[in-house]
């Protein structure tokens, strides 16, 4: 089931655009020895080599390009700064300047944003940009209130549980020893009203722990399931997105606003060409990603029509004991007015509404 070592490069080109999402591309061939006269600091837990990584280099190109040297980003890939939390912590602390960020850290910012991972809400991508159309704007207003500037929006992807043993209903998740991203409360908050007691760790203690069976289960995009190689301690997937996880590149308002004034359009622009392709790039490694981690001996579990019922009841439980402590009744109904209006997209139940 294991990659074969010759296999291992090619499966490292794969992102987590969780972790978010190599090698540098044409465009950013560019001299970069001299440091901008402005330069951000961004980290994220991507490892180099990956999709996320070559657009963070592209993007610093072009921008450094674009603008004399007057701007630019040095670029920490591969959790080198600490995980999340870490780097947020010297994002306070003025030892960097921002970071990629999943939707674990982006939460820790803005609790509200995690409104777009609610279990079982959002089904399919056609949703996922009916809701970024309608409510990019109030996220980022959230975002800025909270001290951060979005940079650009990314996938992480939709979101599977991979295991030793195979999960088909709530019985065998409760069987499972489950990782729980520590400090997660969304996740804490589904996997409560599961039944399941999981194994708080941070991401990057994720690997190690299921090598020693510390942890048989986890939960995170084929992407990043294959470009962390946690694959390669699974035998099983789920056949069943628990949720949509999102991501983004933020800066401090205060670093930000250190851009100087007649460059800042000229970033953002730069930034909002380079996420576009970002996103359309992650969708199409992700679904290749989960070809690959079959091809490599992961099994697909199937679920029931019943138990899938059961799991999206349990969501909508979550939904409703999560609204005015993550994000306020009117945001959840404004995510699900979007989703819903995403045509030929199934109905997602409002919070208390019967399944059909």
């Amino acid at each position: 089931m294991l990659l074969r070592i010759a296999n291992r490069p090619r499966a490292r080109r794969f992102a987590p655009a969780l972790c978010l999402v190599a090698g540098i591309a044409g465009g950013a061939s560019l001299a970069v020895a001299q440091t901008p006269a402005v330069q951000l600091k961004i980290a994220t837990v991507a490892p180099e080599g990956t999709t996320w990584m070559q657009v963070m280099r592209e993007i610093d190109a072009a921008v450094r390009k674009e603008t004399g040297n007057a701007v630019g980003f040095k670029i920490y890939p591969g959790g080198v700064q600490g995980d999340e939390m870490v780097v947020l912590r010297k994002v306070r602390s003025g030892q960097l300047h921002g970071g990629g960020l999943t939707g674990r850290g982006l939460g820790s910012i803005a609790p509200a944003l995690r409104v777009m991972e609610l279990p079982f809400l959002i089904s399919s991508y056609a949703q996922v940009d009916q809701v970024r159309a309608a409510l990019n704007p109030r996220f980022e207003a959230i975002v800025r209130e909270a001290g951060y500037t979005v940079l650009g929006w990314a996938d992480v992807g939709f979101v599977y549980i991979f295991s030793r043993q195979p999960v088909a209903d709530q019985a065998s998740l409760k069987s499972t020893k489950m990782w729980l991203w520590e400090g997660d409360p969304l996740a804490e908050a589904l996997f409560k009203a599961a039944g399941i007691v999981p194994v708080p760790l941070a991401i990057t203690d994720v690997m190690t722990s299921l090598q020693t069976r510390l942890v048989d289960g986890v939960y995170t995009s084929p992407l990043g399931c294959l470009s962390l190689q946690w694959f390669s301690r699974v035998e099983n997937y789920t056949d069943m997105p628990l949720t949509f996880a999102t991501g983004a590149v933020v800066v401090s308002n205060a670093a930000w606003e250190s851009v100087p004034p007649q460059h800042r359009a000229t970033v953002q622009r730069i930034c909002a060409e380079k996420f576009a392709a970002l996103i359309r790039r992650a969708r199409q490694e992700d679904a290749e990603a989960l070809v690959q981690i079959e091809k490599n001996g992961v099994h697909k579990v199937a679920v029931s029509a019943a138990e899938r019922a059961r799991f999206e009841a349990i969501g909508r439980t979550v939904w409703k004991e999560e609204t005015g402590k993550l994000y306020p009744q009117d945001l959840l109904d404004a995510v699900l007015a979007a989703a819903n209006a995403t045509p030929a997209a199934a109905p997602t139940p409002a919070p208390g509404a019967e399944s059909k």
